[in-house]
């Protein structure tokens, strides 16, 4: 027989189940995906730190999991929740189940409840903290954890995720993995400093299938550390949570802005913009899965997009040195800017996908193109 356990919300909402994965108590914003495949490029994205997922697609697993996917070193992920766990997953890449692999990681899945009911739950009263326990399955007891648990805004999370030192990266996308027409014919090397936030590998591969030579630092890295490296490119990653508390991070790019070009996503999108000036809000529940759509207004070509993020630039007050140029056509948010004065831009989607769509991956090579243009004096 599976052994019990409960996931408890803020507000005072449990919901019981069947564990599997490991087994323990963690807290956590629960947060929900829409995405039908990809769950192993979400356990290990960095961004989820702090977060435990569920998964809208009532089926997970049955693919199993391998080494070649996975989008940093381990799970940051908090907690997992889905609807049934497949036993026994059939693919030709796969090397062991889901449950061995979170067991592997310590990382706690909650199988068995009514994910529809959890989701509209957090649609309608928006993204809270959660407990989620297989040892403590007192209602009461998990409801007062549940509400004394530290929210999310805040919090710098990026300190969890970052590398503790710089390195440099070389391996470039898979064939299995590279959207036609994604390798480069442009010539040189350029070298790109990518700010590590919490970044997805594919990113990484991205930017080597532009023929970029690669150095990652931490998200800590000054603005003179960064440009010690000599790049003609700096890369902003995705990573966890709230922008606000990243005030060194803000400094770094005020710091770059029209000394090198720039290209952001995700969280390097919202740190881009508040370092220009732009304001910051929590989305009610947020745009996490495989299937958002996006205006790109310099084409008017909607583009599906991968997305994972809590938070959103606002439209309203925007500064005068930044151009909107890609929407959601969801809820209207801004999906992209373009700095008017220097050689920047930023999108607030994941154009490097893993998993999901790969219509915007057209934007690596928009950064390799600008690497090459003279930057204005500043």
């Amino acid at each position: 027989m599976p052994a019990p356990a409960k996931l408890a919300l803020a507000d005072g909402t449990v919901y019981s189940g069947n564990a599997f994965g490991a087994s323990g108590e963690v807290y956590g914003e629960v947060v929900f995906n829409t995405s039908m495949t990809g769950y192993q490029e979400i356990l290990t994205d960095p961004s989820y730190c702090g977060q435990i997922v569920t998964m809208t697609y009532p089926l997970i697993g049955n693919y199993g999991v391998n080494a070649e996917d996975v989008e940093s070193g381990k799970p940051f992920i908090r907690g997992f929740i889905i609807r049934e766990l497949c036993q026994i997953p059939s693919n030709f890449r796969s090397e062991q189940s889901l449950d061995e692999y979170l067991k592997q990681a310590n990382v706690i899945g909650l199988e068995g409840i009514d994910t529809r009911a959890l989701v509209r739950r957090i649609r309608n009263e928006g993204a809270m903290t959660g407990v989620l326990s297989t040892v403590d399955l007192d209602d009461a007891s998990l409801i007062r954890k549940a509400q004394a648990a530290p929210q999310i805004v805040g919090q710098d999370l990026v300190r969890e995720v970052m590398p503790a030192a710089s390195f440099e990266w070389s391996e470039p996308l898979s064939d299995l993995g590279r959207p036609p027409g994604s390798k480069t014919d442009l010539p040189g090397e350029p070298h790109v400093v990518a700010i590590d936030y919490g970044m997805k590998r594919n990113i990484l591969r991205h930017l080597r299938d532009m023929h970029c030579r690669v150095t990652v630092v931490p998200g800590t890295a000054t603005a003179e550390e960064v440009l010690a490296h000599n790049p003609d490119g700096v890369f902003l990653s995705n990573g966890p949570g709230d922008p606000r508390p990243l005030t060194y991070a803000i400094e770094t790019i005020q710091g770059l802005l029209g000394k090198v070009p720039v290209f952001g996503i995700c969280l390097g999108h919202q740190l881009m913009g508040l370092a220009c000036g732009a304001e910051i809000f929590k989305l009610k529940f947020g745009h996490r899965g495989g299937n958002q759509p996006v205006l790109n207004k310099a084409t008017g070509r909607v583009e599906i997009t991968s997305q994972n993020h809590g938070f959103a630039l606002s439209s309203e007050n925007l500064p005068d040195c930044l151009e909107v140029t890609h929407i959601n056509l969801n809820d209207q948010t801004v999906e992209g800017l373009r700095h008017k004065e220097f050689p920047a831009f930023c999108v607030q989607y994941h154009p490097e996908a893993a998993a999901g769509p790969h219509d915007s991956s057209y934007l690596f090579r928009q950064f390799r193109e600008l690497m090459t243009e003279p930057v204005p004096a500043n």
